[in-house]
């Protein structure tokens, strides 16, 4: 389990992420339309849709690797690209296999920290903080997908930051690395961090996550907590089909 970090969430503003009107088209193709909802912080928010959905493409719009065409995406009141060092504000793991293997991974996250300058004693903290310390000197290349994912976890948590985004964070892992994943999620929460959570498994999400973003087509299709949407039907996974039923088919990849 992930422990808190070193600043208590109380200094913490605004530790949420909010879309207004977020709109992105690539050609012809509308990928976010017109997409407003807002996370916030002390729970778990999964971020759910059919393939095509525009998930990844909304990550993306938040992080400031993509520009949108209208609309904005921000983050503790500002977008991303205005942050002078964003590390310290937003963390995210969006491809954990995105790493030079022939680093270590105690090399790879000092990398990492000193574009945002976070000194070496933090490295050594997140590795610890994700169970990694034993092979922080060993090459990235030779990690296990579970290892992977623990050590994008670390270069997510390097600046102690109050929002936190993951895609897709339990692909691949087995049932051990599943658990501590779920565990690590819940106890940022917990610690007043704000979760945004992007998953297909509905039986994880719904031991995971607290709250529920729902899109399809690039739109917004509900957002609402998972008591509500258990309360109107049998359990999670009922609820994304019937509510995704007419949003299966879209011909956006992103």
């Amino acid at each position: 389990m992930v422990r808190c970090g070193r600043h208590p969430p109380y200094r913490i503003l605004y530790r949420v992420i909010e879309l207004n009107r977020l709109t992105k088209r690539y050609g012809d193709t509308l990928a976010v339309d017109n997409l407003s909802f807002t996370v916030e912080p002390g729970y778990v928010t999964g971020f759910l849709g059919p393939n095509g959905a525009g998930k990844s493409t909304t990550m993306r719009l938040i992080l400031g690797l993509d520009a949108p065409t209208s609309g904005e995406a921000l983050v503790n009141g500002r977008r991303y690209t205005s942050l002078s060092k964003p590390m310290h504000e937003v963390g995210a793991l969006l491809d954990a296999s995105a790493v030079h293997g022939g680093r270590s991974a105690y090399n790879h996250l000092l990398c990492l920290a000193r574009t945002n300058d976070i000194g070496p004693t933090r490295v050594a903290e997140v590795l610890e903080q994700v169970g990694l310390s034993g092979v922080a000197r060993k090459q990235v290349g030779g990690f296990s997908l579970g290892m992977k994912q623990r050590l994008g976890i670390a270069a997510a948590l390097l600046g102690d930051p109050s929002v936190l985004m993951f895609d897709e964070p339990v692909n691949g892992l087995d049932p051990d690395g599943v658990r501590w994943i779920r565990d690590s999620m819940r106890s940022l929460a917990q610690q007043g961090r704000t979760i945004l959570l992007s998953s297909h498994l509905m039986s994880e999400m719904a031991l995971t996550a607290q709250r529920i973003v729902i899109i399809g087509r690039g739109k917004l299709i509900t957002q609402a907590s998972v008591a509500e949407l258990t309360e109107r039907y049998p359990s999670l996974e009922d609820a994304y089909l019937a509510l995704t039923a007419s949003s299966v088919e879209y011909g956006v990849t992103r």
